[in-house]
């Protein structure tokens, strides 16, 4: 592989930011070569994109890491912060949001770039790892034309089943390179999309052409954050080991409340632009709706209040917790309003108390606008329910660790995927 044809695999495998970043170069030089498809000094920007590949497929790993993961549709890195606190040392990342991957490069200075488009990376330069993270999107499978015999366990069958879905490329994945472990995160309706038939595939994939053991549950967050949010998880072992979600500690519904998560405008937090300001750090005006959204939302709600429905705005106290917040919040903010006191308009979340409410920490670093953090935490996971989960799996990802603990990693070329 010449250096032009390598630097096109890795601009199509990590972008323009991230490859302009590593190689030290601008947009424009980079955009230069690949409409001139010529590279200069070819002998000094050969070695760095050796360099770039081999972080990608061959990262380096510390001496007292406990266990190694991949991190896939990774988001913001949720869950990655689950399994980095139980001694989890991430090699791998993929996603292809450019707005997550720049909220995820600010808080993972890793010694690897992220990965774009996982359809496109073939396994062969996904590094070997214990535990394989995914947080995939749910998209519909098709069974029509499939046989009654292919569905039961032929491994073509289940093929033709995934093919042309994201699942698809999670199950290539695991099955080309064998974690010892996983844990998949879902919508709850993964369960009964499609008349539960997507959900049933998934798991006979999963189970029957894999071999892997399978454990799942619906797991609401609220109590771990003042947030109703019900997700699936579902926990994969290569081999028998005693896992149970018995051992799952949920701290009970309505623990924490919205006032811990909420600003609390009264100068104990320093102000933090351009969320709060001024010597109380009270929350920035902007983030208060405008008297013409508050009476439109209202009137919606009575609307459908006449006619026996539910929808419409939900506005919530300190003392109270809210319902989920979803990727769309930042259009109007109607299904967690804050309260403000009677006679003033309510105001949404800012991006700070979005993340709180997901569990993220306040050092979590926000680069991006609100509208882009909006959707970013609205799709992301509860990190403290991450961490309870990656608590409980740690007893049996070690005990397979140590079975192989002294099995050297197999070499790979890292240029020969065409």
């Amino acid at each position: 592989m010449d250096n032009l044809q390598k630097l096109e695999k890795l601009y199509g495998l990590i972008g323009e930011d991230q490859l302009t970043e590593l190689l030290d170069i601008t947009s424009k030089t980079l955009k230069n070569w690949l409409k001139e498809q010529s590279i200069p000094k070819e002998s000094i920007v050969s070695a760095r994109f050796d360099q770039i590949m081999s972080s990608i497929a061959q990262p380096q790993i510390d001496h007292d890491t406990d266990f190694t993961f991949i991190d896939l549709f990774a988001g913001i890195g949720g869950i990655r912060r689950g399994f980095e606190s139980i001694g989890g040392h991430c090699v791998f990342t993929s996603e292809w949001d450019k707005y997550s991957q720049k909220t995820y490069r600010a808080n993972f200075p890793d010694n690897h770039p992220i990965v774009g488009d996982i359809t496109k990376v073939d396994t062969a330069l996904i590094p070997d790892h214990d535990v394989l993270l995914a947080g995939f999107p749910c998209q519909p499978f098709s069974l029509a034309g499939v046989s009654k015999k292919n569905s039961l366990g032929r491994a073509h069958g289940f093929e033709c089943n995934t093919q042309g879905t994201l699942f698809f490329d999670v199950e290539r994945i695991i099955e080309a390179k064998r974690p010892k472990a996983f844990l998949l995160e879902n919508v709850k309706n993964l369960t009964s999309h499609d008349k539960g038939k997507t959900f049933k595939v998934i798991i006979q994939t999963l189970e029957e052409k894999l071999g892997y053991k399978i454990f799942y549950k619906v797991i609401d967050a609220n109590g771990f954050v003042p947030q109703h949010r019900q997700r699936i998880f579902i926990v994969g072992f290569r081999e028998d080991v005693p896992f149970t979600w018995d051992d799952f500690k949920h701290p009970g519904k309505g623990k924490v409340t919205m006032k811990d998560i909420l600003h609390p405008e009264n100068g104990v937090e320093e102000p933090e632009l351009p969320f709060t300001e001024g010597e109380k750090a009270n929350v920035a005006d902007n983030f208060v709706i405008s008297t013409k959204l508050w009476t439109y939302l209202q009137d919606y709600k009575k609307k459908h209040k006449e006619k026996g429905n539910g929808f419409g705005y939900s506005k919530v106290s300190g003392n109270e917790t809210c319902r989920t917040l979803s990727a769309r919040y930042h259009k109007d903010g109607s299904e967690i309003l804050i309260c403000r006191g009677d006679g003033k308009n309510p105001r949404r979340l800012t991006p700070r108390e979005c993340a709180r409410l997901m569990g993220y920490p306040d050092s979590l670093v926000i680069p991006v606008s609100n509208t882009q953090a909006y959707r970013q935490f609205g799709n992301s996971v509860v990190v403290p329910v991450i961490d309870e989960i990656a608590r409980i799996m740690k007893p049996q990802i070690m005990e397979l660790v140590q079975r192989e603990r002294n099995a050297l990693p197999e070499q790979q070329d890292l240029w020969r995927i065409a």
